[in-house]
This record gives structure tokens, sequence and C-alpha cells, in this order.
């Protein structure tokens, strides 16, 4: 499904004297089935953007268009949009709070107004997309790890047949190996079941490994997007934003400084390893 902003702000506080502009005319176009990461330091209005895409915040001016339908009209079906764009948020516990894992995992598709047996048979399905262990289907959700956690969030929107899902930081906490599997992970539902991922992330090397497309935001604006070769190349004007590249994208340009032909373009190890050798007449 696609999804069009056209000129969208947002004002926290508005009208008081702590009113706020995170959002400043925001003109962007999602299709289907990208793998988009967001990023951008605290405050540059990551979240908020992404909040929008599900209606859980209108904007102050400014439409958003799904599918061509523009989601502020007075007889949109917002109960629709919400089943169509699932939102994971940052820490998965704020979004468990059934007795058993699979309890959790039906109260999306139930209250989609579905049967009990579709409910049941929707959340056997997500629970094993995401690679959830069988016997740990009745446990508490609040006796898992943090990335069972985050699998039993994903799973619960999996569960509601989303055609787009957001997640807030969903490696937030974890450690390097857990980090991989969840992205892993994604991308694999990505592939595999056709969808649209919106990824709002810090990790440079995590969004660079794995997304198609990166949006960069600072103050509420979009300042830089597309694919992660085009976006890095300007590693110096993210390092005024706050950010920085990903590790690999300096190193290749202190090789090519000491006269190695390399590609300063490269983004990821695997990218950087073979531009290396070729560089070196290894292959």
């Amino acid at each position: 499904m696609s999804i069009i902003l056209d000129k969208v702000s947002y004002l926290y506080g508005q009208g008081t004297s702590y009113e706020i502009m995170a959002l400043k005319d925001i003109s962007l176009k999602i299709d289907d089935n990208e793998f988009i990461g967001i990023i951008g330091h605290t405050g540059s209005g990551k979240s908020t953007l992404t909040q929008h895409l599900n209606g859980l915040i209108k904007a102050t001016s400014g439409h958003i268009y799904v599918d061509g339908e523009d989601i502020y009209d007075d007889d949109y079906d917002m109960k629709k949009l919400r089943g169509n764009v699932g939102l994971v948020f940052q820490y998965p516990e704020h979004q468990l709070f059934e007795t058993t894992v699979f309890d959790d995992v039906c109260f999306g598709p139930k209250n989609q107004g579905l049967d009990k047996k579709t409910v049941e048979l929707r959340a056997f399905e997500a629970l094993y997309n995401v690679g959830f262990p069988e016997e740990l289907f009745y446990s508490s959700p609040f006796e898992l790890s943090g990335g069972q956690k985050r699998r039993v969030a994903i799973a619960g929107v999996l569960a509601m047949k989303p055609k787009v899902l957001i997640l807030d930081e969903p490696t937030a906490g974890l450690d390097p190996a857990g980090r991989d599997e969840i992205f892993d992970l994604l991308k694999k539902m990505q592939q595999e079941l056709n969808m649209t991922i919106i990824l709002v992330s810090h990790s440079m090397e995590d969004v660079a490994n794995y997304v198609n497309r990166i949006i960069v935001m600072d103050k509420g604006q979009i300042m830089l997007d597309g694919k992660p070769r085009e976006v890095f190349k300007y590693y110096r004007e993210l390092e005024k934003m706050g950010l920085a590249a990903p590790q690999v994208t300096y190193l290749m340009h202190e090789l090519r400084e000491r006269n190695l032909d390399v590609d300063v373009d490269a983004t990821t190890v695997e990218e950087a390893k073979i531009s290396i050798l070729k560089a070196l007449g290894e292959i």
C-alpha cells in the first residue's frame, strides 16, 4: 500500500507557551514492499513522524493519503488504517499484558472482530513467522528475555496482517547477538511476506546492512532521502546533525587518502571486503 504525506506539520503544545514545531512541511511517498530506515538524533521528529502514519497523532496541517484516500476525511475508517499499518513501540513490555504469550498475540485479531478459529490460526502463524519457540506459547510474556519479548510484540502486530510494519528502535537494550537476530528476522519477513517495513534506529551499521532506503531527519524536517550508498556520501553533513556514518565509511575514506583505490561508497563490511581485495589485486 502506498502512503503519501503532503506538507505535513505538527505542533506539540499548540497555543501554549510550550509550543514546539515537531514536524515541518514533510512531503514523502512510501511505496509497496520497501524496507526503510529513519534516522536522526533525539528530538529530530522520527517517532512523531511514524505515529502519524497510523493515525495515532493527527497532523496540525497537511494531508496523509493511504492508497489514495485522505485519512483525515470525516468518513475515513481509522480502524482499518490501524489494521493495515502496525506499530511496534520501543519497549515491547508496554504492549504485553495478557497472561500467556498466545493470548497476547490473539488480542489484535480478536479486536478486529474475527472468529475464534481465525484468531488462533493467525496467532500461530504470526508466532511461527517470528521464530518463537512453540514450547513457550503458553508461558507468561513477563518471564521472557528481552529478545523474546520483541518477537512476541512483533507477532502481536503481525497477527493483524498489516501491510506496513513500523518499528521504533526494535533492538534497544539487546546485546549484539540479539540485535542481529531481530534484524535478520525483519529482513526475512520483509522479503517473504511482501511487507513494507519502516525502522527507526540509531545504529548506522544496522541501517546500512538491512534497509534499502534511508530517510534522515533533523529539526522536524527531512534532510536526506535515498539509498544507503547515496545518503552516507554526506557523512560530513550527518556529523553536523549529531549523527555518523557506518564505521566502514570512515575506513574506506581513510584507505582512499592513503592512495588505495577502494570504493568509498561501500556501506557494509561485505562491500568493503570485496573492494579492498580488488584494490589489492587479490580478485
